[in-house]
């Protein structure tokens, strides 16, 4: 129990090192993995929504934490195409990790999702975002990591985005699903900067490492037991979609 706290204290800088995996030697279970995990909360589709068309591929981003768990939940999205991990809500001579870690430039660790909308809609993207990818009620959290750079965000593109998510905020709010207020913000897209390579794809080739094996495989997980019909097995990578 002390190895394990510890190694969620530590939280993500020591992981990116390698530490936690070096050091403390963690054989994670299949129980371990269900009690770190964020409890996911079943909601209910998204009132307002952008009906299903053919159309040109569409973008969201969206901020919920460390980018390598988002990133990876969406990765296994039916109907997304990319999922890049990066920055956004500071300026782009800013948008580098080191610089972003110091929690004082604006920035948001964020993913640029790309998707289908024949396939999947915004609001649906929205559901597995508020119900799996993070928890919407910490404030400038999530789990092991604190600061303005982990902060919940909505990145809305244009006005039809800030309508569905504003409204689907006021929608769980009125509904009292969480243990908390949602304090997601709404803001606009000035900009999205992708993260370095090493980022990109990161939960997906280090799936052994600690800090992805107690805190963001268990979301995949959920993702596939609450919402199997937008779940798919294998992962858009960024590698492949480029």
């Amino acid at each position: 129990m002390i190895m394990r706290t510890l190694t969620l204290t530590l939280g993500r800088s020591a992981a990116l090192a390698g530490v936690l995996g070096l050091c403390l030697g963690i054989n994670l279970t299949s129980s371990d993995l269900a009690a770190a995990a964020e409890t996911a909360v079943a909601i209910p589709a998204a009132a307002l929504d952008n009906p299903k068309t053919a159309g040109p591929l569409q973008t969201a981003v969206l901020s919920g934490g460390c980018f390598w768990g988002v990133q990876g939940v969406f990765e296994h999205v039916k109907g997304v195409k990319r999922v890049l991990s990066g920055y956004s809500g500071g300026k782009k001579d800013t948008a580098q990790y080191e610089t972003v870690s110091t929690g004082r430039t604006g920035h948001a660790e964020s993913v640029q999702i790309t998707f289908d909308p024949q396939q999947v809609s915004y609001g649906e993207l929205l559901r597995v975002y508020f119900s799996v990818a993070h928890n919407p009620t910490q404030l400038n959290r999530q789990g092991p990591d604190s600061g303005t750079q982990y902060r919940s965000s909505i990145f809305y593109g244009d006005a039809t985005q800030q309508k569905i998510a504003l409204a689907y905020i006021s929608q769980l709010g009125q509904a009292h699903l969480f243990s908390a207020p949602i304090v997601t913000r709404v803001d606009p897209l000035d900009g999205f900067y992708p993260a370095e390579g090493y980022h990109q794809d990161y939960l997906f080739h280090n799936p052994d490492q600690p800090y992805i094996a107690f805190n963001d495989l268990p979301k995949i997980a959920n993702l596939k037991q609450m919402f199997p019909q937008f779940y798919v097995g294998r992962p858009v990578l960024v590698a492949a979609s480029n």
